[in-house]
């Protein structure tokens, strides 16, 4: 079989696959026209009234843009920072263990969750922060009142970063284990002859091992700037922290589906749609210029 007869044998197999972009990703972008009108669902897409840039500058004139913009920006830098740092550390500490059926047992304990999904976290989240869950019993036990933390604006942003850091951290770790796993042993093996500790070869050998994977990483996290995790915040949220826990994604949500907000729904998503590629793009370049990474 020739070279072409392979070539059309691929192409054979990737057609469900493109027929189904088709039809889910690229049909429905002319919906995105609804963003620039007074989109009313009886008239239609082809008889509502066009009103241009109304529904955007309308996002810019309201309180609650500024609020959606920051909680968002807010919550995904929290998130970035974390799943740049303790991912890090904790393989980093992982590394060092050196009794494999103790390290195989913490990989698996730490990967559990990441395969769990954020509607059964939520809501053993929410049983552990109620006022009568655990870790108020715990502090009731030191004299502490009970505190209302998913009802809480102080509280809830950091809830929000602590729990993603909680379920993810184990998974995310394994791109540092496997950077780690690439680090030529016999530069250890030669600092150890010089006499170098364990601290020395960790700052000398292991950190510059993972620099440009810990570049590549945080570049390419900035695509990611917007996406402050919409099914974590939704089983989470409540409206006495929507001045710091609604995002972009959830308002959306709420404007759109539940108030019938359609037009300026639109308006708000192909914002953040249009920004998001924007960053992505410059990720990518930045990706490129300083971890010689490229995907395209």
């Amino acid at each position: 079989m020739n070279l072409r007869s392979f070539q059309k044998h691929y192409h054979l197999m990737l057609l469900p696959g493109i027929v189904l972009l088709i039809i889910f990703h690229l049909i429905p972008m002319f919906g995105v026209v609804i963003a620039f009108q007074n989109f009313k669902i009886g008239k239609g897409i082809w008889n509502s009234d066009w009103i241009g840039l109304e529904n955007f500058t309308y996002l810019f004139e309201i309180r609650d843009g500024g609020v959606i913009l920051f909680n968002t920006v807010f919550i995904a830098v929290m998130k970035i920072i974390a799943h740049l740092i303790i991912p890090l550390v904790f393989a980093l500490m992982l590394n060092e263990v050196r009794i494999m059926a103790v390290k195989r047992w913490v990989q698996t304990i730490v990967y559990l969750p990441h395969f769990i999904s954020w509607v059964i976290l939520a809501g053993i989240i929410a049983d552990i922060l109620s006022l009568k869950g655990i870790l108020n019993q715990a502090l009731g036990w030191f004299g502490i009142e009970p505190i209302m933390f998913l009802a809480s604006n102080t509280w809830f942003p950091g809830i929000i970063v602590g729990t993603d850091i909680w379920k993810e951290f184990g998974f995310a770790a394994i791109i540092y284990l496997a950077a780690l796993a690439g680090i030529n042993p016999n530069l250890y093996e030669a600092a150890e002859i010089d006499g170098a500790s364990r601290l020395q070869q960790l700052r000398y050998i292991t950190l510059p091992s993972l620099a440009t994977t810990i570049v590549l990483l945080a570049t390419l996290s900035i695509g990611n700037i917007l996406n402050a995790g919409f099914d974590q915040i939704f089983n989470l949220y409540n409206p006495l922290v929507y001045d710091s826990g609604d995002i972009i994604d959830t308002y959306v949500y709420r404007v759109g589906l539940v108030q019938a907000q359609y037009g300026f729904a639109t308006a708000v998503s192909l914002m953040k749609s249009v920004v998001g590629f924007a960053l992505i793009m410059i990720s990518y370049k930045l990706a490129y210029k300083y971890a010689n990474y490229r995907i395209f």
